[in-house]
């Protein structure tokens, strides 16, 4: 089975050489002045091209106005654009029709009642990307380096490809996905030395273990 691995919030050239050197499938860029890992429009523009076409490129979005969505689209020209805000149904539908690219709708998990709206979420957008549900308190619904409860996506079946995230590390990444059967892994806190600070040598062992995973989930 092959796993999709994607290395989220990178903002430098040489972290993202790294994740592209190692073998990442997608490489995640944050449009979110509440966190850590954001990155302006003109760095965006420089990391885009620096990409090219080695790897699909990910616009992260949280309840973003359409004009934002067009300036980061013009900016780094990405292959999928990746909602972490509480976007309906309706207005995935909605920027799929604007934009013409394929949406990954993150849904955030803490009880099995949080999987409740996955029919829906999961006929309006391309890919579902599951995440820990961050605490009321947070002020950003993501990268926050705390997992949650894998078993509950034992046994999932959609009808759209999905991937995990929160808290998933070099050290439990397989065991992420030997529980999930996650046909993707997305990781961002779990690469880093400080919170937005990526280590490049993080960044390859994560991969290498994701990669390693395959084996033993075929």
């Amino acid at each position: 089975m092959s796993v999709v691995v994607k290395i989220c919030g990178l903002s430098t050239c040489d972290t993202l050489e790294a994740a592209v050197a190692a073998g990442a499938d997608m490489l995640g860029f944050v449009f979110f002045p509440a966190s850590p890992r954001h990155v302006g429009l003109d760095l965006a523009r420089q990391l885009g091209d620096q990409i090219g076409s080695r790897a699909a490129k990910v616009a992260l979005t949280v309840d973003a106005s359409d004009a934002l969505i067009r300036d980061v689209v013009d900016a780094l020209a990405p292959d999928l654009l990746q909602l972490h805000g509480k976007e309906s149904p309706e207005r995935i539908r909605a920027i799929k029709h604007t934009f013409g690219l394929p949406v990954m709708k993150a849904v955030a998990v803490a009880t099995a009642d949080d999987l409740a709206a996955l029919p829906a979420y999961a006929a309006a957008s391309d890919r579902i990307l599951f995440d820990a549900r961050p605490p009321k308190d947070a002020l950003r619904p993501g990268g926050l380096g705390v997992p949650f409860d894998w078993a509950l996506l034992s046994g999932l079946a959609l009808p759209v490809p999905f991937m995990v995230s929160g808290g998933i590390t070099p050290g439990n990444v397989a065991e992420a996905l030997r529980v999930t059967r996650a046909g993707g892994v997305d990781v961002s806190s779990g690469v880093e030395t400080t919170p937005g600070v990526k280590d490049p040598e993080l960044i390859r062992s994560f991969i290498r273990a994701a990669r390693a995973s395959e084996e033993t989930m075929a």
